[in-house]
């Protein structure tokens, strides 16, 4: 009997653990490139040097890519035959959440009991979207667009962590076709 009662518990708790670390990702393609014929990257500097973030965290974020890059397959080049691009936003989510459950209890003056409608906690989180593009280096056009949302990291020795899992659930979804 006790562990049907702490069964319920767990699950929230997992739900919850899970929901916080969650990445929402999607991603477009162009139907008529030929996704076979590309080996070889690199990073397209105008289209970086447009992302509204620090220094740093493009450099996290470059370093992600090019790591997803390598495990599949690709090498960087100077005669590349994909450009990869980022772009950026970020959102401040608030949350208010109520606590309505009535309570009682004994307090001072002249009435000393007293009946109260719970209290309300509000909390902030910081959350990004990372684009990635990867454009053909022939006639420039964007081939493939991958998209991540995700809760962003505000500890310092947390951001490469979460940067990495942002970008390899995006380049999850590349090649179109090939997602796990």
């Amino acid at each position: 009997m006790k562990f049907l009662k702490i069964t319920p518990v767990l699950l929230l708790f997992a739900v919850v653990l899970t929901s916080c670390s969650s990445v929402r990702v999607a991603s477009d393609y162009d139907r008529e490139a030929d996704f076979s014929s590309y080996g070889t990257y690199a990073f397209f500097k105008p289209g970086i040097d447009k992302a509204e973030i620090s220094d740093l965290d493009k450099k996290r974020i470059l370093r992600a890519i090019e790591a997803e890059m390598q495990k599949k397959g690709f090498t960087k080049s100077e005669d590349p035959d994909l450009l990869v691009s980022i772009f950026t936003k970020t959102n401040e989510n608030i949350n208010i959440y109520n606590n309505a459950f009535p309570y009682w209890g004994y307090g001072w003056g002249w009435n000393p009991w007293y009946w109260g409608t719970g209290f309300n906690t509000v909390s902030s989180t910081s959350e990004g979207t990372l684009y990635i593009d990867l454009i053909d280096s022939a006639d420039k056009e964007l081939v493939w667009q991958g998209m991540g949302t995700a809760a962003l990291a505000s500890e310092v020795n947390k951001k490469q962590e979460r940067i990495n899992e942002i970008v390899a659930k995006i380049m999850e979804k590349y090649p179109p076709g090939m997602e796990k």
